[in-house]
Formats: C-alpha cells, structure tokens, sequence
C-alpha cells in the first residue's frame, strides 16, 4: 500500500532536527501511515506535546499541534479532547517528558480512561536537555548525570500505564517499523486511553555513553530483545529472561471519561438523575 506522506508534513518544516540515526523519525512515518490509513481529517486531528526531542514532533505534522510545556502534554490533550470530544487526539513525547516530569499527569489520563492515543518513544534518557538519565534508563546503564552507572531501577511504561487504568497498551520498537503503525490504527480504534510505547533509540546521549559503535548495533539491539506477545506464550520463564514483550499487550473495554463526565454535566443541568 503506497502511502501519502507529503499530505501530513507541514510544508517548510523540513529538514527536521533529530540527530542521524535517532529513530523519532521512524515513529513519525508510521504515525503518518496509521492516520493515512485511518483517513483521519487534519482538522479533525490534534496531536500534543511537551518540551524534548521526541516533542518535536508536531511541529512537522500538518494538523492541528500544541507544542506545550514539559510535562503538560496529557493535561493540554485532556483539555482538548473535553471541549472537542469529536477529534482524534494524539499525546507524543519521550520517556522523560511523559512519566517523569509529566508522570502524574500521564497516571492520571490513563486513570480517567480519556479516549486519545499516547504515542511514548522511550529512549531512556533525556536526549534534548543534556543526556541526563531518565525514569526509564537501564540500572547501571551511563547518562551525563550517571558518568559511573545509573543506580536506579528503570520504569516498565507498559506495566505503569496498565496499573494506572489505561485500558489498551502495546509495545513496539524502532526497528520493527512496519508495526508501528498497526499499532496506532488499533490504538485510535479503542475507546479509551490508548499507550502505545515505542522502543527507540538515542545514538548521541545513549549510545555513546554506553558504547554501542553505531547505530545499527542499536537497531539490532532492539530486534534481539523484542519477543512478540503470541510467541513469549510458548517460551520458558528462562528464555524470556532479558526479553521485551512487543505486541498489544493488554486491552479492556471500559467506561470513557468524556461521556461520563456528560452525564455529569446533564445531571447539574436537571437532566439525568
């Protein structure tokens, strides 16, 4: 299936600013093919970020953006998703914009089960701002704030957004590019708070520091871990050890926030009781 680019790239804008290598654009086409294949109406579609490499993103896609502050993007697109309920609305951003900085907001619409689609591209670090390590870098991985390893433990995204409420949540990476975007169609098809991680990398902040020698041997990276959901059944607890689940991993059907926050609204107006 061909796939018309051009329609979605906000004319001038290019080129964009990611470093060579850095997967962000990899999301951004297949965000592309999923709302071509969606045939999603640009003025029908808002796709909010907050401050980082990652949040660029919008200002290349010609729809109705918000570029808004660090950590504020699922608040903003919370905001619009109650006064627009008709609109598609994406939230986009990195790992340190999305639940660290704006980690209580990201708990909370996945708590309220607002029906937009959080596109989270984890490169576990903070690419923009200095390379310091971020909620989702490795234990003892290296960041300019962790020169001799990062003591922490990392955050699951996926298990965080699953406990927090978000019923649909699935799992990709840069390298598996062709299921990016299905993922995203089946996102935005679910009625509800929709997060779809994508594995990516930072050849410049992460890489280097952690001495991968290009690339392409983070690319491969990604591919030895990614084990998709349908094939770690079959596996041994042994076998999955060091693994990512990759796939849609969990889904419900719940009630959405904005019809239920209408029949607040009727009951205050003496309608509904």
């Amino acid at each position: 299936m061909a796939f018309n680019y051009e329609k979605y790239i906000r004319p001038g804008k290019l080129p964009h600013i990611w470093c060579p290598g850095c997967g962000h654009g990899i999301v951004m086409k297949g965000l592309i093919r999923a709302m071509d294949t969606l045939g999603l109406e640009k003025n029908n579609t808002a796709i909010v970020s907050g401050i980082g490499c990652a949040s660029r993103l919008p200002g290349y896609m010609d729809c109705c953006t918000l570029h808004t502050a660090h950590g504020r993007a699922a608040a903003f697109a919370t905001g619009v998703k109650l006064s627009k309920p008709e609109m598609t609305v994406f939230c986009v951003g990195g790992d340190g914009d999305g639940v660290a900085i704006g980690g209580n907001h990201f708990i909370h619409a996945c708590r309220r089960n607002i029906d937009m689609t959080y596109i989270l591209m984890n490169n576990k670090i903070y690419g923009m701002t200095g390379g310091q390590f971020s909620p989702a870098t490795p234990h003892m991985a290296k960041a300019s704030t962790t020169p001799y390893g990062n003591p922490d433990p990392s955050f699951d995204i996926a298990k965080l957004a699953i406990g927090a409420g978000a019923t649909f949540v699935a799992r990709g990476t840069a390298f598996h590019a062709n299921q990016i975007d299905k993922l995203i169609v089946e996102a935005v098809q679910h009625k509800g708070m929709s997060v779809v991680e994508i594995l990516d990398d930072c050849p410049t902040c992460f890489g280097r520091r952690n001495k991968y020698r290009s690339v392409v041997e983070m690319m491969n990276h990604l591919k030895e871990v990614a084990v998709p959901v349908k094939a770690a059944e079959k596996m041994t607890p042994e076998q999955l050890q060091g693994k990512v689940l990759t796939g849609v991993l969990y889904k419900e059907d719940k009630p959405e926030y904005c019809e239920e926050y209408r029949k607040v609204i009727e009951r205050a107006q003496g309608g509904a009781k």
